[in-house]
């Protein structure tokens, strides 16, 4: 006997629209292939031109969300609002009424997972969020479901479409940061404030979320390392091809037994490796277990479709079960005791320092790595109006290591200047 499943959608815009588009369009696949009949019962934004132009009758639209948390009928309540509050107020509404959430609000659940759950434990309802990482990749059910046989040793991913793009361009065509970025607002793919993204929060909610699921530990936003594209220029990007790299915005987590690293920054990737080939604005999950050793999860990080259907892929999940499914973690919102965050981490380097064109100055800069074991392995020299510019590859070093000879490098004579600092994936 099929199952009818009365649905929610708090915020038409265009992952809310994709979303109704999914439910309605596939209703007959979804019935015939899962023996669910969905229906959309009620809609609630403040927009309603823009829900008549999704097609969506008057007659769903709600007008408060206490509507919706009232109805009895309706048992998954998806919300497409984006931002903090007021989502988290209504999702918290939503979950005290027993009804499950689905969402792909990032932010909210890597600012306030904990929180929701507890509420959601409370209600007896389920918390689901498949749709804030990696837009409709399957990444977080692979780790939640899939891969409960290993320890994940390192999750790297590109997970942020719009820096993807940007960094694409710069690389493919030889245009600035700022005409990629400009590009990047025409087509959609950049808001009109990039900050979230350009800055690399987007990617650090993400690799919060990703990480935790991952190492089976809470891995709290605020201890991700965070550093955007901005300074990137189209120097870097040239010497990166002439050293054999792609500059790509990665997220990078990695545990070591109690050891865990967790940061977002631009990164040079190697052309030889598989993530150095995600262009546009494509994202990709690089997954490393301890048995099933490399995998990587590959397609569209963002957009109404693709972001719908693992919303929608959520709202089947939870039309399915007969219990809601919690984190196999202490999700407290804190670092479990014995649990490290290590950010004195171990990586190859890659510096451009703009000094006089005089004799001596490479055998000093040298001198100073030395000074901090740091070893060379690369150099490139370019000379500039009024001096040069030295390109610098090294080997595996520390964080600390490499901080300390920049600040002696630039302190030992005003006319150095590190003008890029960028790690190396290895």
């Amino acid at each position: 006997m099929d199952k009818k499943v009365y649905v929610a959608i708090m915020g038409i815009g265009t992952v809310g629209g994709g979303t109704y588009e999914i439910l309605t369009k596939n209703h007959d696949f979804m019935l015939k292939n899962h023996g669910i009949d969905f229906c959309v019962k009620k809609v609630l934004d403040k927009n309603l031109e823009r829900i008549k132009s999704f097609g969506i009758p008057t007659s769903a639209v709600a007008s408060s969300p206490d509507e919706i948390a009232n109805d009895k009928d309706i048992s998954i309540v998806v919300e497409t609002m984006g931002g903090v509050e007021p989502a988290k107020t209504f999702i918290e509404k939503m979950l005290l009424s027993g009804k499950s959430v689905v969402t792909a609000n990032k932010e909210l659940i890597a600012k306030h997972w904990p929180a929701l759950e507890a509420t959601a434990k409370k209600g007896g309802a389920g918390l689901y969020f498949e749709a804030s990482c990696v837009g409709g990749v399957p990444i977080i059910r692979a780790l939640e479901e899939s891969l409960q046989a290993n320890h994940i040793k390192s999750i790297v991913g590109i997970i942020n479409g719009t820096t993807n793009y940007i960094l694409s361009k710069m690389t493919e065509e030889g245009v600035s940061y700022a005409d990629a970025l400009k590009e990047a607002q025409q087509l959609g793919y950049a808001e009109f404030n990039p900050t979230a993204d350009v800055e690399g929060f987007d990617a650090s909610y993400k690799l919060s979320i990703l990480s935790s699921l991952a190492f089976h530990t809470c891995i709290p936003v605020s201890t991700v390392y965070r550093e955007g594209i901005t300074a990137i220029t189209k120097a870097d990007i040239k010497a990166g091809k002439e050293l054999g790299y792609v500059i790509k915005l990665l997220a990078i987590g990695k545990k070591n037994e109690n050891n865990v690293e967790v940061r977002v920054h631009p990164t040079f990737v190697p052309e030889n490796h598989p993530l150095a080939s995600v262009s546009g604005s494509f994202n990709a999950v690089f997954v490393n277990g301890d048995f099933v050793d490399d995998l990587m999860f590959y397609g569209r990080g963002a957009g109404a479709r693709p972001t719908g259907s693992a919303i929608v892929s959520d709202v089947v999940y939870a039309a399915k079960r007969t219990k809601p499914l919690y984190t196999d973690f202490v999700n407290n919102g804190e670092i479990e005791k014995g649990i490290v965050i290590d950010t004195d981490f171990t990586s190859k380097y890659y510096l451009s320092v703009s000094v006089k064109d005089a004799p001596g100055v490479l055998a000093s800069l040298a001198s100073v790595f030395a000074s901090h074991d740091v070893s060379i392995e690369t150099v490139l020299q370019h000379g500039g109006v009024g001096g040069a510019l030295v390109c610098f590859l090294t080997h595996s070093a520390k964080e600390s290591d490499i901080k300390a000879s920049v600040a002696e490098i630039e302190r030992i004579d005003d006319e150095n200047k590190v003008i890029s600092l960028v790690r190396v994936l290895s």
